[in-house]
């Protein structure tokens, strides 16, 4: 429950659809948002995550389908008796009142008590520590400064659901990261339930309970973002989320939690199968690793321990890059074909130069096949 006795929050998307002429551009789009839950809509341009958000908010008409929230479809009521807080890319702070007036503003629409409505604004402020900012206008402000009157004017009438989107983008990188900490306790502290669009998946990684990440329109996967980072449903999940290999082959068998992937080189590779894999032999398919979990040896190093439990593949490297807390290894496996491996940067260590013969070697369990 949302400070101030707001109840609920959970939010049921049902097949909800929404066209620009002929295009789709959220194509029945199906999920569930639990009450007080930190849900982020992640994805690329283009990919229908805003126009979602858009119509859980409103401002967008719904042309399929339902918007549930606390069990009540909502998709044909206006903004405005939604009564849901909205943080803004641009912050939309207006220009011509102070931070107290901005945050205020809310309350006034809806004649609380003045003596009410100043204990609120209060405490919403001093919530993002702008107590000392009341009289202050927009321009003397910081970017940081203003996201933090936005969010304060989100949340100052205690709503169940607040809508954010894009709200860090045009903050640089360090005062981003804090935003994000910020705007994560002060939903945690609220109890409030979150929906978050974003296309950084770091940001979205660090803040949400669970995202679901978008693509032409439609949901590709919903989960936990350690279990969607770890175990990508399909090529596009791995690829978006995250730095990944994908080696392309043939699946050359299956077992219960494990298959064996031909590649052309005519070496055979093994990893984990999805729980809702439907691969079988003779399948194209590509094994999934992380950059981060691929060792990096010498051609002379000892065998990996544990037979079977290792793959080990020969490759050369064509380049490295310094990027501050990992150095970034580009191996060449065969013509057309590489794999990214990532080392921390933990000092002492004498990365390969260009043209060194190395070894590659991963765990089974750390690599996932996936249907082309």
């Amino acid at each position: 429950m949302a400070q101030g006795g707001a109840p609920g929050g959970a939010i049921e998307l049902r097949a909800v659809t929404k066209r620009y002429g002929r295009e789709r551009v959220v194509d029945a789009v199906s999920t569930t948002i639990r009450a007080g839950e930190f849900f982020s809509l992640l994805g690329p341009s283009g990919s229908g995550k805003t126009t979602t958000l858009m119509m859980i908010a409103g401002f967008a008409e719904v042309d399929e389908g339902g918007i549930f929230v606390d069990g009540v479809d909502v998709a044909a009521e206006p903004p405005q008796r939604r009564g849901f807080g909205m943080v803004f890319q641009n912050y939309a702070i207006f220009p011509h009142l102070n931070v107290f007036e901005n945050v205020a503003f809310a309350l006034r629409a809806r004649r609380t008590p003045e003596a009410e409505l100043r204990q609120r604004v209060q405490a919403a402020l001093e919530l993002v520590r702008l107590e000392r900012f009341a009289d202050r206008f927009a321009r003397q402000l910081s970017g940081g400064q203003q996201q933090r009157v936005a969010i304060a004017r989100a949340i100052v009438y205690h709503p169940p659901v607040v809508l954010m989107d894009e709200p860090l983008g045009a903050l640089d990188k360090n005062l981003r990261y804090q935003m994000q900490v910020e705007i994560r306790q002060i939903q945690q502290r609220l109890g409030m339930t979150v929906v978050y669009v974003t296309h950084d998946q770091e940001e979205a990684m660090n803040m949400s309970d669970r995202l679901a990440i978008m693509n032409n329109g439609r949901i590709e996967q919903v989960g936990e973002p350690a279990r969607i980072y770890e175990d990508p449903a399909n090529e596009f999940v791995a690829r978006f989320l995250g730095e990944a290999n994908l080696l392309p082959g043939t699946v050359e068998r299956t077992g219960s939690s494990q298959g064996t992937l031909r590649l052309p080189s005519g070496a055979a590779l093994t990893a984990r199968l999805p729980a809702a894999a439907a691969l079988a032999a003779g399948a194209a398919a590509s094994l999934f690793v992380r950059p981060e979990r691929v060792l990096l040896q010498q051609p002379s190093a000892v065998a990996a321990p544990g037979d079977g439990l290792w793959n080990v593949l020969p490759g050369r490297v064509r380049r490295s890059s310094f990027l501050g807390n990992i150095l970034r290894h580009d191996v060449e496996l065969a013509p057309g074909l590489s794999m990214t491996v990532d080392q921390q940067n933990l000092g002492g260590v004498q990365p390969p130069s260009a043209g060194d013969t190395v070894r590659l070697a991963w765990r089974v369990e750390d690599a996932v096949l996936l249907g082309a």
